[in-house]
């Protein structure tokens, strides 16, 4: 059998059955210290599909990072078909700054498709959709939720898409809810380039969460298993159907003051059930946060202080016929996993 051509990326030539990080210049800060792209790519001895594995591209979600982190120490990747691309940390500027943003305030998730002669955000999305997102036939973008909010673990995929509905049924996460693409967003605009993007969702900004953490690394090797990149063995099914949420809204605080939830992540409730009370600082005042349908919690506030306006619960609609034992089961299936034990984790 002969062996497969090389990987070509930014000047550097990966061999089939090898695995390199490679770091590819964005830019130089004002004390001249260098900005890099780094991939982690591996190029399986035989031919397949190349996907494309994402963290970060909003600087403070390093749940994705934990993620990519557990997903190339697995050492199923060692018989990889095809090739993967990987990249922990696609918005290093906030990453290292804490932030969502990159130094110009910009969102490197509007940014897109960008251009070398633009913003520094549009620069690094440009380098990023050129280099890595339009060579490969899948992508896979990890986020969380922004910074004192927190998600159910859950993959967003387009209205009408037949494949990543698929994709995100084998993937495995408790929900999947169709969201439409934004202009500027990466998923758009690789759609635009005819590449499919799963979005997954979980956890908190600057956070980690054990279950999310698991939720993504289980999803992205049964992802590549359906693609055939990966073999069946020591990858589990999801034994659970996800939860199909169509359409979502967001529950806003009534009136400034201290929060204080009574629903958590995953819970289901139904149209009239107090969700959480807001209270002014003396207690001579509250008022109640009541869901308006029936739905799931797909993602809340976490800081127990408020403005009159904030959105404090994210309720999505549900297509199932006992959805709270399904989040349960879910949930089961996670914490019993095989793939990981405290070693792993540590």
């Amino acid at each position: 059998m002969l062996n497969r051509i090389p990987f070509e990326i930014g000047g550097h030539s990966i061999a089939g059955g090898t695995r390199r990080t490679v770091d590819l210049p964005v830019s130089t800060l004002s004390d001249h210290t260098p900005i890099n792209l780094r991939i982690h790519v591996i190029h399986g001895k035989r031919p397949g599909p190349t996907v494309f594995v994402s963290a970060a591209v909003h600087g403070d979600e390093v749940m994705g990072v934990e993620i990519v982190r557990r997903l190339l120490q697995s050492d199923l990747l060692d018989k990889l078909r095809g090739t993967l691309m990987v990249v922990p940390i696609v918005n290093a500027f906030g990453f290292h700054n804490r932030s969502r943003y990159l130094p110009d305030r910009r969102d490197l998730n509007r940014s897109f498709p960008g251009s070398s002669e633009g913003s520094l955000a549009s620069r690094l999305a440009g380098i990023f959709l050129g280099t890595v997102v339009k060579r490969c036939d899948l992508g896979i973008d990890l986020h969380s939720a922004a910074i004192h909010r927190t998600n159910l673990p859950q993959v967003r995929v387009s209205p009408g898409n037949a494949h990543t509905m698929e994709l995100a049924k084998v993937f495995g996460a408790p929900v999947i809810l169709t969201s439409s693409l934004r202009d500027g967003s990466l998923r758009a605009e690789a759609k635009a380039a005819g590449i499919d993007v799963l979005l997954f969702e979980a956890g908190e900004g600057l956070r980690f969460d054990e279950m999310a953490a698991r939720a993504g690394v289980a999803g992205i090797l049964r992802v590549l298993r359906h693609m055939d990149m990966l073999p069946a063995k020591g990858i589990a099914k999801a034994t659970v159907t996800p939860l199909l949420c169509r359409s979502s809204k967001w529950v806003r605080a009534p009136a400034g003051g201290l929060l204080r939830t009574y629903r958590g992540d995953g819970d289901v409730v139904v149209e009239g059930d107090i969700l959480a009370s807001v209270s002014d600082p003396f207690g001579e005042r509250a008022f109640d946060l009541v869901a308006p349908s029936d739905g799931i919690i797909i993602g809340r506030a976490v800081m127990p202080v408020v403005n009159e306006g904030d959105a404090v619960f994210h309720l999505a609609d549900v297509r199932h016929d006992d959805p709270a034992q399904a989040v349960e089961d879910l949930a089961t299936q996670l914490e019993n996993s095989p793939l990981f034990d405290e070693d792993e984790i540590i």
